[in-house]
């Protein structure tokens, strides 16, 4: 009954988008199905990490330009639409002590007000599924827990008519999902195919450091190697983020096709039954009437597989 189905993905950075789902993204809007992405900032505080363009004087001198003009770059190549949702990037906080985070920064943002803005563009979009970070923010960088955060208190209040009503009509998204694709079975599996070809590895630090880390759910596995040129052309648009000489290109598209040819999701909240293991984020959504099931009242869930912070 679904044939045109909505998906939105909530990411902290410009960058983000591309490296996280993103063949999943092209995939999907190719099969006619909207995405939206949504920037929760604009990266302002980044670093320079191309090393062949550190010391161009025009990107230093407006650094937040440049970002935002490739992230219009990677959506065009994308094909996905695109929205900003305003607030300033955090930084990475280094050093011992910790110093503080800048005042002003969206992790410091009260969260009514960063929901209040999701819930805006929720309800003006209607998506039927959302993407985000786990718990952990993927890894514990502040905006990326501050996305996890507001996108979990969003998504549930985007279906309460009492909750900003002057932002839009009820809209209940149906399911959320975490993003997981840096995974440590799929690190392993590249890690071992560059061996068995006698060729370098650059996973063995990864793979050290990974030791202290839990597993996580993985319920959901998308095949979509025939976007992986999509998604790596649009990491590339990033190219101030993005040295195209590192790690993730050490791979070839080809190996990562045949070794590794899904991205993964670990399903958190959803409103429908999540049969293990899905290859579909609309999974359950598309023999049903979902913009009816969405503006339902009373909606109760099907799945809960949040966890705590660790």
């Amino acid at each position: 009954m679904a044939d045109r189905l909505r998906l939105m993905a909530v990411h902290a950075h410009p960058d983000d988008e591309s490296s996280k789902g993103a063949a999943t993204m092209a995939k999907y809007v190719d099969e006619g199905h909207e995405v939206l992405v949504v920037s929760c900032t604009g990266g302002e505080r980044g670093d320079i990490l191309n090393p062949r363009l550190a010391d161009d004087i025009h990107i230093q001198r407006d650094l937040p330009r440049v970002r935002r003009d490739e992230m219009a770059r990677a959506q065009e190549i994308l094909g996905v639409q695109h929205t900003w949702l305003g607030f300033v990037d955090s930084g990475l906080p280094e050093g011992d002590p910790l110093p503080p985070l800048p005042e002003g920064c969206f992790a410091l943002e009260p969260l009514d007000v960063t929901t209040e803005a999701l819930v805006r563009e929720i309800r003006r979009f209607r998506p039927h599924v959302m993407t985000t970070y786990d718990e952990n923010g993927g890894y514990p960088h502040p905006d990326h827990i501050m996305c996890h955060t507001v996108s979990m208190s969003a998504f549930e209040a985007a279906g309460d008519p009492a909750a900003y009503p002057h932002t839009g009509e009820a809209w209940q998204p149906l399911k959320i999902y975490y993003n997981q694709t840096f995974n440590r079975d799929r690190i392993v599996a590249f890690h071992e195919a560059l061996l068995a070809l006698e060729e370098e590895s650059p996973y063995h630090e990864w793979l050290e450091n990974w030791q202290d880390r839990k597993p996580r759910t993985v319920t959901t596995r998308v095949h979509c190697a025939d976007w992986f040129d999509r998604r790596d052309q649009a990491l590339l648009a990033h190219a101030t983020q993005i040295d195209p000489d590192g790690s993730f290109f050490r791979v070839s598209r080809e190996l990562q096709q045949r070794v590794w040819p899904t991205e993964e999701y670990e399903a958190a909240l959803s409103y429908v039954p999540v049969e293990p293991v899905e290859d579909d984020l609309f999974a359950g959504l598309r023999d049903v009437d979902a913009d009816a099931l969405a503006t339902k009242s009373g909606l109760e869930l099907a799945y809960d597989g949040r966890k705590d912070p660790s």
